[in-house]
């Protein structure tokens, strides 16, 4: 009797290490599955390593007022390539002193204050809309006197788009909305 029911155990058991084994090695077969199935989509929408390609629209520049030393510069820049970019600095001949990158957040007590950034991410097939309350660039004002509709030159640096030369209308504060 004892033989019998040590065979029973037995075979209950190899069955048991079995489905055990079967269950251990079906985890590591559906990520790889899921992980096929999405490489399969990413390839299929023909965006597999392609690379990041850049457009930067729609600038403008606040007209400064009178006796601030800096103003803001604001464009739209996106990327209809398959990698991401990142914006690494900004240049232009009509603003001596340099142009700085800064991100615009809010206080505690609703007191809104300006960070100086490195750089800015632009997602691949993504855009970023430059607006005074989040990312822009702070651009000194220079001696000479700007207008409203006068036209800036400006230089984007891209970590892998190179750099973009776009131009930039001077716009009066309250005459355009921002996204």
């Amino acid at each position: 009797m004892r033989k019998t029911l040590a065979r029973i155990s037995a075979r209950f058991g190899d069955r048991r290490r079995l489905r055990d084994g079967a269950l251990a090695a079906l985890v590591p077969v559906a990520a790889c599955s899921v992980a096929l199935a999405g490489l399969t989509a990413w390839t299929g929408t023909g965006r597999v390593g392609s690379p990041a390609r850049v457009s930067v629209t729609d600038g403008r520049v606040l007209l400064p007022s009178a006796g601030v030393p800096e103003t803001a510069a604001l464009f739209r820049i996106s990327n209809h390539g398959g990698s991401a970019d990142r914006l690494l600095r900004v240049t232009s001949p009509d603003a001596s002193g340099g142009i700085t990158l800064a991100q615009h957040r809010m206080n505690e007590g609703n007191g809104a204050y300006r960070t100086a950034i490195d750089s800015v991410a632009i997602p691949a097939g993504g855009s970023l809309a430059m607006s005074p309350q989040g990312v822009d660039l702070t651009v000194p004002v220079t001696a000479g006197k700007w207008s409203s509709g006068d036209l800036m030159p400006f230089t984007l640096e891209f970590r892998r788009s190179g750099r973009v030369e776009v131009l930039a209308v001077v716009v009066r504060p309250g005459s355009v909305s921002f996204p």
